[in-house]
């Protein structure tokens, strides 16, 4: 396998563990164990934002494309339409803190509206 074709795929797990921290809880209203793995990916989501931290699979994939002989990002789907989402130009502290709120901030309605379900159904 080729570096850059690794790069891709670390973007694309980069991406799917961003859907699953943010929508994730939409699983737990149908299977509640996914609880235990969803609530440590929004943990760690919002931690990286709010902290300004990198996450580890950012230098990977970085790493990745230099062994690849590459240098930036050219014309595939992954680099033009994925990247963009994942490293936006405009990615300010502020708009990291506002993120990692968000990600919050929906999977505690989520949750909240389980756990209020929950316990409608025990009374």
């Amino acid at each position: 396998m080729s570096y850059r074709i690794l790069a891709d795929l670390v973007v694309l797990v980069h991406l799917a563990f961003i859907l699953f921290a943010v929508f994730g809880g939409i699983l737990v209203l149908s299977w509640k164990r996914y609880a235990w793995v969803h609530l440590p990916a929004v943990l760690w989501a919002a931690l990286i934002e709010f902290m300004g931290w990198v996450c580890p699979l950012t230098p990977l994939e970085s790493w990745l494309r230099e062994k690849g002989g590459g240098s930036g990002y050219r014309a595939g789907f992954v680099e033009h339409h994925i990247l963009p989402i994942l490293y936006p130009d405009s990615l300010t502290r502020p708009s990291q803190v506002a993120l990692g709120a968000f990600v919050l901030g929906i999977n505690l309605g989520i949750y909240g509206w389980v756990l209020r379900h929950r316990m409608r159904m025990r009374v």
